[in-house]
């Protein structure tokens, strides 16, 4: 089983807001997740929760962030270091 992080849309129309989640990469972008890790407003790119650890915890293991995921998670770094 290959696991990803990846955003999985719950946002209405017109209003995007994203859950950022481990899922398998067979599964559908909405599909059913291994585990929830945060949750990112995409209509004022703003994380609202990131829990970094259990993040950490999931690339340890082999995990593969998307693209979209390493530039939030590196926003995420560069705000917590200062």
């Amino acid at each position: 089983m290959s696991v990803k992080i990846r955003m999985a849309r719950i946002g209405k129309k017109a209003t995007p807001f994203y859950k950022i989640v481990a899922i398998d990469s067979r599964k559908k972008r909405d599909g059913q997740f291994i585990e929830d890790l945060g949750t990112f407003d995409g209509l004022n790119n703003a994380l609202i929760t990131f829990r970094a650890d259990r993040f950490n915890d999931w690339v340890s293991k082999g995990a593969i962030p998307t693209d979209a995921v390493k530039k939030i998670y590196r926003n995420y770094s560069a705000v917590k270091a200062a």
